[in-house]
């Protein structure tokens, strides 16, 4: 299955002489243009890509993640870590080949079964 999710974490503040605490920083601090300051083009680095979004008035974090070879997905009725309940998500379970690993403040955008039972390819 291909499985589809967002996951969030708090705002990492990148203090400075110029901020006090509490100050949100602006989107152009915490996502610069990726080739101006790395003088290339984010599809050619090979890193995680955190976007600045708001989320009940204040700034956090959210990545996008596409998983590939997923056999199960869950969302554990009692998770063992209770997250945070400031973030939107919650602790989701991808069972893939090499085991199963946990994102905490997760949710799922879509899962797609790449080859359904009883479909018959011609």
């Amino acid at each position: 299955m291909l499985v589809q999710l967002r996951q969030y974490k708090h705002e990492e503040v990148q203090f400075d002489d110029n901020r006090t605490t509490g100050e949100s920083q602006t989107e152009d601090t915490v996502n610069p243009d990726a080739e101006g300051y790395f003088g290339k083009d984010m599809a050619d680095l090979d890193v995680e890509t955190w976007d600045t979004v708001e989320y009940e008035g204040d700034p956090i974090q959210r990545r996008s993640l596409t998983l590939d070879g997923v056999t199960a997905v869950s969302v554990p009725q009692d998770p063992i870590d209770e997250g945070d309940p400031a973030l939107p998500g919650r602790t989701v379970q991808v069972r893939m080949e090499g085991g199963i690993e946990s994102l905490e403040q997760a949710a799922i955008v879509e899962v797609q079964d790449e080859n359904p039972q009883g479909s018959t390819a011609e």
